[in-house]
């Protein structure tokens, strides 16, 4: 059973950075899609950046792209998200996710995408969620 844990949030003026960290624990296939969602109230939730841990692809939402960086530590088990040159419109909960394993090929997933190869391969395992205030 996979476990999530992730702590790190909190709250931030406009143009500011935040570290937050995910302890991964439970899985000891490597290939999966490590994931960072957010949701705004009254949103849906998004996948604003995932890792596969099989070789370190990457994917970013536009809105978060060359500010987020997603990173994992093996050894500590954890994956973080910086974050930087934050906006209001950052504000949400965020969410560690997995999702896996991914049972396809490289070329197959070159040719899918990252991100909707981590969607059929289905985010089964979530952490419990922490809050980002960015304020204007």
């Amino acid at each position: 059973q996979v476990q999530l844990v992730e702590s790190g949030g909190g709250s931030v003026q406009a143009g500011g950075s935040l570290r937050l960290s995910c302890a991964a624990s439970g899985y000891t296939n490597s290939r999966y899609c490590m994931s960072w969602f957010r949701q705004a109230p009254g949103t849906e939730r998004e996948a604003v950046a995932i890792l596969y841990t099989d070789g370190g692809s990457t994917y970013y939402a536009d809105s978060v792209k060359d500010r987020f960086t997603i990173s994992q530590d093996n050894a500590k088990n954890t994956l973080y998200l910086e974050m930087h040159s934050l906006k209001p419109e950052d504000t949400a909960t965020y969410y560690c996710a997995a999702a896996g394993p991914v049972r396809l090929a490289m070329t197959a997933i070159q040719a899918l995408g990252l991100r909707e190869t981590c969607n059929q391969a289905g985010f089964r395992y979530w952490g419990q969620g922490t809050q980002v205030t960015v304020s204007s």
